[in-house]
């Protein structure tokens, strides 16, 4: 019996992982925790993406297109981590069910494949870089170099709402550092956003490096967000 420990203890030199599980809890929480994926999203599932959602039938057709081919992606994930390849979602319309779907594969990537993912909107990541300005680790490295060294080393990141931001030549310069060593070291990115490439307002050192190692996919242009607030608000009606 481990005692609570996790560890099962065969003699005084050899010790394994106890079939409690407890071991195993602890990585998932860690990387949970890790992932910061938002509370809205933390139980998702691909399993709660439905088609229903959408009232328009392009919509309905371009959102099973785009859970085929992220079943495809994941049917060929080992392959996929080997070129470095990710995903890139994009519609106009905002609400139109992306970053649900990203936190729904992040949360997949978790549980069942153990990866280690890293969710953050790309504005949450310039406001990190920016609070690490004149700060320095007990290692006197800047906490700017750490930080970027953890967005560069996750073996996946998720940047949500990718070009939301103001395209500034800072901006500009952060991302091009983030991604481009993501893509020198063939890690994978996931990215949401709200245009496609050609009318995202980055230059070509970004936008070049997607193409090559991200899939491309569309999503529906209507938003979900508006069609579940016309529903509660029928509820409420009958009540």
């Amino acid at each position: 019996m481990c005692k609570g420990t996790g560890w099962f203890f065969i003699d005084d030199n050899t010790v394994t992982e106890c079939e409690c599980g407890k071991i195993e809890r602890e990585r998932l929480e860690s990387k949970l925790k890790f992932a910061m994926i938002p509370e809205t999203y933390k139980d998702v599932t691909l399993k709660d993406i439905s088609a229903k959602c959408y009232r328009r039938e392009e919509s309905k057709h371009s959102i099973k297109a785009a859970a085929y081919r992220v079943k495809w992606y994941l049917d060929n994930l080992y392959s996929n981590i080997d070129e470095g390849k990710g995903l890139y979602f994009w519609s106009d319309t905002k609400g139109s069910g992306k970053t649900m779907f990203a936190a729904a594969l992040a949360n997949e990537l978790i549980n069942e494949h153990k990866r280690y993912v890293k969710f953050a909107t790309s504005l949450d990541i310039l406001d990190e870089i920016k609070a690490t300005y004149g700060k320095r680790s007990n290692d006197n490295e800047s906490e700017e170099s750490k930080l970027l060294k953890d967005l560069v080393s996750a073996e996946f990141l998720v940047i949500d709402d990718f070009g939301t931001e103001r395209a500034t030549d800072w901006a500009t310069e952060k991302f091009y550092q983030i991604i481009n060593k993501r893509y020198i070291n063939k890690k994978v990115t996931l990215f949401t956003s709200n245009y496609d490439l050609k009318t995202l307002k980055y230059d070509d050192r970004i936008t070049s490096r997607i193409r090559e190692r991200a899939f491309l996919i569309h999503f529906p242009e209507e938003s979900v967000r508006e069609f579940k607030a016309r529903q509660d608000e029928k509820i409420l009606e009958g009540v």
